[in-house]
C-alpha cells in the first residue's frame, strides 16, 4: 500500500510540469457567475476573444448565476487544477459572502488569483428632490432626520448594500436600506422617488443622471473618471476616505501549476494594456487596471478583512 501511495504521489508531481508544458491542450472556459449582461460578464466577455488568440485555443464564457455568485465560484473550485476553467469574480462575491454566509461551499483558500482585469468605482446619485448636492449635504441631511433616508440596492449583503453601511459608518448616520432582487429595479425606484438613494457601479446610472432623471454626488474613488468628469470624486464631494470600487478579475483553482498561472497573468496583463480595452472598459464607466497574481492576492486580502469589518459591525446576514 506505502509503494501505491508513493507512486501515486510521483506521477502527480511528474503530471505538473507536463501540464504547464503543454497548455492549453483545448477550449478555455471563464465562468461568471452572473447572468449575461452586467459588469462581471462584460469583462469576461472582453477578454475572451483576445485571449483566445493569445492562447491559440477557444475561449467561452459560461454564465451560472445564482447564490450570490456561489454556484459558479463552487463549480471552479472543484473543476481541474490545469488552467482551462477560470473564474471571472466580482469582489463582493468574493470577499464578502465567506462573512455573509454561515454555510460556504468554498473558501478563498480554493482559488490562485490570476489577474485583476478591470476595476468599477461606484456612483452615488439620488432623487432630483433630495435636497443635497454631494455627500457632506447628504450626511447632513441624514442626520437631521436618522432613518428616513432611504438607498436601494440590488440585495441583501451586495456591494451596493456594503457601500452605504460604509457611508453610514464614516458620517455616524442612519439609513435605511431597501433591498432588491437587482441594480435595476432599485435603480427605477430611486427615479420613481419610492426611495431616495442609489451608490452602485456607473454602467446602472450614468444614461439617467445625463437626463437629469437622477443627480450624481460622487463618483467613490481619488480621481475622477474621464468620460465621467463632471462628477466630483468623494473628497471633493465632503467625504475623504470614501473610496469603493468593485473589481473583477480572474482565480483559477488553487494548485493549478504556477507556470500555467505565469502564462495566464502575462497574456492577460498585455490584453488589459491595450488602446481596445481600455477605452471600451472606459465607455462602460469603468477603470482598466492590471494587477498580477501578488499584488491580487494582498487586495484579496485586505478586502477580506476590511469588509469583514463593515458586515460584523452593521450585522448583515446573507439570504440563505
Amino acid at each position: 500500500m506505502q509503494l501505491i501511495v508513493a507512486l501515486t504521489a510521483a506521477l502527480m508531481l511528474a503530471a505538473s510540469p507536463t501540464v504547464a508544458q503543454t497548455f492549453p491542450e483545448k477550449t478555455v472556459t471563464i465562468v461568471v457567475g452572473a447572468s449575461p449582461g452586467g459588469s462581471t460578464d462584460f469583462s469576461a466577455r472582453l477578454l475572451a476573444d483576445p485571449l483566445a488568440i493569445a492562447l491559440g485555443k477557444p475561449c467561452i464564457v459560461e454564465n451560472k448565476a445564482g447564490a450570490s455568485g456561489n454556484i459558479a465560484a463552487t463549480q471552479v473550485a472543484r473543476s481541474r487544477a490545469d488552467g482551462h476553467t477560470m473564474l471571472m469574480q466580482y469582489s463582493g462575491y468574493h470577499v464578502g459572502n465567506p462573512h455573509l454566509f454561515d454555510k460556504m461551499p468554498w473558501e478563498l483558500k480554493d482559488f490562485a488569483p490570476v489577474a485583476v482585469v478591470t476595476f468599477s468605482p461606484h456612483v452615488i446619485a439620488v432623487h432630483p428632490a433630495v435636497k443635497a448636492n454631494n455627500l457632506k449635504e447628504l450626511a447632513e441631511l441624514a442626520k437631521a432626520s436618522p432613518g428616513d433616508l432611504r438607498y436601494g440596492s440590488s440585495g441583501n449583503g451586495s456591494i451596493q448594500h456594503l457601500a452605504m453601511e460604509m457611508f453610514a459608518q464614516m458620517t455616524g448616520v442612519k439609513l435605511t436600506h431597501v433591498p432588491y432582487k437587482g441594480a435595476a429595479p432599485a435603480v427605477i425606484d430611486v427615479i420613481g422617488g419610492r426611495v431616495e438613494i442609489m451608490n452602485t457601479t456607473p454602467p446602472s446610472l450614468v444614461s439617467h443622471i445625463r437626463a437629469a432623471k437622477l443627480k450624481a454626488l460622487a463618483y467613490t474613488s481619488d480621481k475622477r473618471h474621464p468620460l465621467l468628469s463632471e462628477i466630483p470624486t468623494s473628497a471633493e464631494a465632503g467625504l475623504p476616505g470614501y473610496e469603493v470600487a468593485s473589481w473583477f478579475g480572474i482565480l483559477v483553482p488553487a494548485k493549478t501549476p504556477p507556470k500555467v498561472i505565469d502564462r495566464l497573468s502575462n497574456e492577460i496583463r498585455k490584453i488589459v494594456e491595450t488602446d481596445e480595452f481600455r477605452r471600451k472598459v472606459e465607455e462602460q464607466g469603468a477603470v482598466a487596471a492590471f494587477m498580477g497574481p501578488e499584488d491580487f492576492k494582498a487586495l484579496i486580502d485586505k478586502e477580506f478583512a476590511y469588509w469583514g469589518s463593515v458586515i460584523k459591525t452593521a450585522g448583515i446576514k446573507g439570504d440563505e
